[in-house]
């Protein structure tokens, strides 16, 4: 009987603990799958306001806080741009100083925290950049997936597809660059944004499922005119490009691809944002076998996922990115130097390859899409 009972406690204490390794995996899989649009992913510092002055703002010493470039900043209910350190201002050595461009809305307070965030701009184009724009509804599986429309005198069209952690108005950033160029522009907000269908299951499938939404835009696209179209993706949205690419019905209408700091391995981009919910290792084969539970997204192929690519693609990426590994997109660019050419930025974090340097993204743009208008 006593060993009995001894084994029956041992089989109960090992499911229980398999139980709480499964839950515990689940758990950790809700960095990637429910990563809310416009709230930091678990890689972004929390940094802290210092003070502000006349065109200055004071931040927590970080490498997050010394990268180069323009970059929103965000808090609890405000927003502001800020653009690079200034090297003439004083620098304790605790704290940073960098250009303060405006806030938006709401104010900066000393000890407030805060992060930066791809999205400069917050609004619409017209609030935020004073282009005129139409707000439109295409038409998806799961119901109407509102977007911005601006009109412009080619026939090329451009469709902009944001990613992880950042919502529609990330496109704002190139959006005025396209509109002096004279690019239509269709900004969509897909399952899962704001305003948008919510995905059956509650979650995202890192572009897996949500790439029909990007082939109902270009159905959108075609019916009101476009020729051809060029589709924009950063994170996961670069993902739901490149599927789209491969996998619509109206694919013969896409001719080319701009891909920032695409997700090539889900599996990889899971990993990692479960890892920086300080998740043990030994949990993070759980989080990927709980995700793929959960979504039956496929079995991760990596690159060779993508060997069918047939437009060419222009990739913005660069090793500082802890969420989508640079290393992919660079085996990407060996493995299809026909197709892929790749424009690696440093010191960017993920989905923040143009805020690093915006005159050079947008020169390496503008050449990408010369011989595509």
């Amino acid at each position: 009987m006593r060993t009995a009972r001894a084994t029956a406690a041992a089989v109960s204490a090992a499911l229980g603990a398999g139980a709480a390794a499964v839950a515990a995996g689940r758990l950790a899989s809700d960095a990637a799958l429910r990563a809310r649009p416009g709230r930091p992913l678990p890689t972004e510092p929390r940094l802290t306001v210092h003070g502000t002055a006349a065109g200055q703002i004071t931040l927590t010493r970080h490498l997050a806080a010394l990268r180069p470039g323009r970059y929103g900043l965000s808090g609890d209910g405000c927003h502001a741009i800020i653009g690079p350190v200034l090297p003439g201002a004083p620098h304790t050595a605790d704290t940073v100083v960098r250009r303060l461009e405006g806030v938006t809305h709401g104010t900066l307070r000393p000890g407030d925290p805060a992060w930066l965030t791809p999205n400069v701009h917050v609004g619409d184009p017209g609030s935020a950049l004073g282009v005129a724009h139409a707000d439109v509804d295409v038409p998806g599986e799961l119901g109407a997936l509102p977007a911005w429309f601006v009109p412009g005198a080619r026939d090329t069209w451009v469709i902009a597809v944001h990613g992880l952690g950042t919502t529609r108005e990330l496109a704002l950033n190139v959006l005025g660059f396209l509109h002096r160029n004279h690019f239509p522009v269709l900004a969509l907000a897909y399952r899962g944004d704001l305003g948008a269908p919510r995905p059956p299951d509650g979650l995202s499938h890192l572009g897996e499922t949500e790439w029909r939404d990007l082939d109902a835009a270009i159905r959108y696209a075609v019916r009101y005119g476009a020729r051809q179209i060029v589709l924009h993706g950063w994170s996961t949205g670069a993902t739901m490009a490149l599927r789209a690419a491969e996998r619509s019905g109206l694919r013969d209408h896409v001719s080319g691809l701009v891909l920032d700091s695409p997700v090539l391995s889900w599996e990889t981009t899971l990993r990692a944002l479960a890892a920086a919910r300080r998740t043990p290792g030994a949990l993070l084969p759980l989080a990927v076998r709980a995700a793929q539970g959960r979504t039956g997204l496929p079995g991760d192929r990596g690159t060779s996922s993508y060997d069918g690519l047939r437009v060419p693609a222009l990739v913005f990426h660069g090793p500082d990115d802890t969420v989508a590994p640079w290393r992919l997109s660079r085996r990407l660019a060996e493995t299809r130097p026909d197709m892929v050419s790749l424009r690696t930025v440093g010191n960017a974090p993920h989905g923040a390859m143009w805020n690093a340097d915006p005159q050079a993204y947008e020169e390496a743009l503008r050449r990408f899409l010369t011989p595509l208008m």
